[in-house]
């Protein structure tokens, strides 16, 4: 049995989904935000890992592609529209200040490039980058 939730979702709009591929969701916390992505009536689309960028493993040194979880377009609340790439991380993941452990801090590292790469791009193409963490998620509950 695997430790994380994992599997495909079904959108019930499926005429906001605009991946190529059914989404696939690697934690609940990815499947909380695909609801969302669904239910939200301010979000017209959405896809699932559907964009690849390059960047440089500053642990390695080797050139590798980073797979955003989420390609999002909605209209905020002053009716601009957005277009976003969204990745959804363990807050111990995002930064060395938050890493407690030996692989958070490796992840953390890795994570920093990974998303100086995917801002860079968003900047590139008129899209804005985001990373959601459990405090986003859960904000105002007590389940963090």
């Amino acid at each position: 049995m695997a430790k994380w939730a994992q599997g495909f979702f079904t959108p019930k709009n499926p005429a906001k989904y605009i991946g190529k591929h059914k989404p696939r969701y690697r934690s609940g916390w990815e499947l909380t935000v695909m609801t969302m992505f669904d239910n939200n009536k301010a979000i017209t689309h959405w896809a699932s890992e559907s964009i690849a960028i390059p960047y440089r493993n500053p642990l390695t040194g080797k050139i590798s592609r980073y797979v955003p979880d989420f390609f999002v377009v909605y209209a905020n609340k002053f009716g601009k529209v957005i277009a976003e790439i969204v990745e959804v991380k363990p807050k111990s993941q995002t930064s060395l200040l938050e890493a407690k452990s030996k692989h958070d801090q490796a992840s953390a590292v890795v994570n920093q490039a990974k998303f100086k790469a995917a801002t860079d791009y968003c900047r590139s193409n008129g899209f804005t980058f985001r990373v959601i963490t459990e405090s986003d998620i859960f904000k105002g509950t007590k389940n963090k």
